[in-house]
């Protein structure tokens, strides 16, 4: 697949059961690592465990200028 998958759970939640592939920056640290972020590769797609976490760090990635969308669930993906 092209493009990055993050993965927006914690560390504990990822350990049992990600995509393969995917990137986990938990929720909280997203807004310290836009610049990181920022040299991924596109499409973003960001998920967590409903789609909630996932949702949030959408709308925040993208206030800030950064092309994502929500996955929703991870596993959706």
């Amino acid at each position: 697949m092209e493009g990055t998958i993050i993965d927006v759970r914690s560390y504990q939640e990822y350990l049992g059961g990600h995509v393969a592939g995917s990137i986990l920056i938990p929720l909280q640290e997203i807004p310290h690592r836009l610049d990181e972020i920022r040299q991924f590769s596109q499409p973003i797609i960001l998920c967590c465990a409903s789609g909630n976490r996932s949702a949030q760090a959408a709308q925040f990635l993208q206030n800030n200028g950064i092309q994502c969308s929500d996955g929703g669930s991870w596993m959706d993906l």
